[in-house]
């Protein structure tokens, strides 16, 4: 059973019990600050220890079926296909099998096993912890309303990291518009017949990061990082997609978006938007990435200057599509068009390579037929 929600500057781990018992006692309340390892709980037969810092694996962060370790999203995966942990070659740290590992193991053609699963055991008496009541509406020394409410660990975490983005970077952003006529009406004539075939719908984002790709692989430097007075440059496309939830913002990784089709990234992009909002995103999910998109058309921005994501050099924004008048052939003509925005980091990118990038995902973005095609 799970027995509390520990939250850190990124994530939400799940606690679960480590063995059979009755909750006994509960040495912390809701909403305390904990240090790695410290008692917040004891069950009848053992106790169960905070999470140490999320970026190390743990006993609390992880299941063990057998002599294989996994957390549990990755064991939820494993049974989902019926296969057996001990023939998935795990490549975590300290052989931890990871979602990588089951996916791989996947396309490797390996044949489900059946698993059986002993009946549950009855669940164990639940001690409910009271909420802490909120805190009633102060006033200020004029006597007006006011509440003091402390920071989230992740809202403080942007925080830091928005406030280091514009400390240790010379960022500048340059800015660009696109006619989104040409991918509305393939989306509009191809959309019902996708969905059917892959059993996910054909949105936007799919466009924007294969374009993007192929703008980094014409302009590396934009997916290089800077490592003291090197540059390096990464021969992979790990596309970070951001998703705002009720906590914060976050960027989960689409790795290696290269190698997917447009509705492995659609697919992959819903599936982190779902367990984003539901707080189930992983320290692994979280991790890494080259070069980042944020999509603040969704909420209704028109033009907006996006911040780095460290240790990235640059992110697009992409913006609300609009109707308005453009010249056209000596004609002036209604287009959906959107603004798109490219933040960068000026120490390593040149304006004339943030530049000319952006000019090439505008290209491939308004003539797509052009852009699958390779031509």
């Amino acid at each position: 059973d799970r027995l509390a929600d520990i939250e850190t500057d990124k994530i939400v781990l799940e606690v679960a019990a480590q063995e059979d018992g009755v909750l006994a006692t509960i040495a912390v309340p809701e909403g305390s600050t904990v240090k790695p390892g410290q008692l917040i709980a004891t069950l009848a037969g053992g106790t169960v220890e905070a999470a140490p810092a999320p970026t190390q694996v743990t006993p609390t962060a992880v299941e063990s079926a057998g002599d294989v370790t996994m957390s549990p999203a990755v064991r939820r995966l494993v049974e989902e296909h019926g296969l057996n942990p001990t023939e998935i070659t795990g490549t975590g740290r300290g052989g931890m099998v990871t979602k990588g590992d089951v996916l791989k193991h996947l396309e490797g053609g390996a044949e489900p096993v059946e698993v059986s699963t002993p009946p549950a055991p009855p669940p164990a008496p639940v001690v409910e912890t009271p909420k802490p009541a909120p805190k009633p509406m102060a006033a200020d020394p004029s006597g007006r309303p006011e509440q003091r409410v402390p920071m989230t660990r992740i809202r403080a975490r942007i925080a830091e990291r928005l406030v280091e983005a514009q400390q240790t970077a010379a960022i500048l952003t340059t800015f660009n518009e696109v006619n989104m006529a040409p991918i509305m009406r393939l989306r509009s004539r191809y959309k019902e017949v996708f969905e059917k075939s892959h059993g996910v719908k054909l949105g936007f984002m799919s466009f924007f990061v294969k374009a993007a790709v192929d703008a980094l692989r014409t302009y590396p430097v934009v997916n290089a990082t800077l490592d003291g007075s090197d540059i390096v440059y990464h021969g992979f496309y790990d596309i970070g997609v951001a998703v705002s939830t009720e906590r914060g913002l976050v960027v989960p990784i689409v790795r290696d978006a290269d190698q997917l089709s447009y509705a492995e990234i659609e697919a992959q992009v819903a599936q982190f938007a779902g367990r984003a909002r539901e707080g189930k995103l992983t320290m692994e999910d979280l991790t890494g990435g080259t070069f980042s998109i944020t999509n603040g058309g969704i909420f209704g921005s028109l033009l907006s200057t996006p911040i780095l994501n460290p240790p990235q050099s640059a992110i697009l924004g992409m913006h609300s599509i609009q109707e308005r008048p453009v010249a056209e052939e000596g004609q002036v003509v209604i287009r959906p068009m959107m603004y798109l925005a490219l933040s960068y980091d000026h120490r390593l990118i040149d304006g004339k390579d943030a530049v000319k990038f952006l000019v090439h995902m505008k290209e491939c973005l308004e003539d797509p037929a052009k852009f699958l095609l390779e031509l």
